[in-house]
């Protein structure tokens, strides 16, 4: 699977400790969905959903990685995985804890889309 993402140099990531993103090792950049190009492998994507069913978690039926998925905290935009980006993309990164655990209450802390030249 190869995407592309027009974004900061510099991310603003979240580490979440869901039940997924926890035990995967994701780190999160939200960004407009505008600004992601899916290249190739839209025919390995697979879409894993549980609990309420809010969420498409999409992965490579390939190779299994969680490269990216539309957020409920984020409609109009995209959850990249930052560990999924070629080395070298980005420039700096901060990264902010995210208590997914407990996501009703703690949505508002997300940060919002990372918007190219924000």
């Amino acid at each position: 699977m190869r995407f592309e993402v027009d974004a900061p140099a510099e991310l603003e990531l979240t580490e979440c400790n869901c039940s997924i993103c926890g035990r995967s090792g994701t780190m999160l950049a939200f960004i407009p969905a505008a600004q992601f190009t899916l290249k190739s492998g839209e025919d390995a994507l697979t879409d894993y959903q549980f609990g309420k069913k809010h969420i498409h978690h999409l992965f490579c039926a390939t190779c299994g990685i969680k490269s990216f998925y539309v957020p409920r905290s984020h409609p109009d935009g995209l959850s990249v995985n930052a560990r999924c980006l070629d080395a070298g993309t980005a420039t700096g990164t901060r990264v902010s804890p995210f208590d997914g655990d407990h996501w009703e209450a703690s949505t508002a802390t997300l940060p919002p889309l990372e918007r190219r030249g924000s």
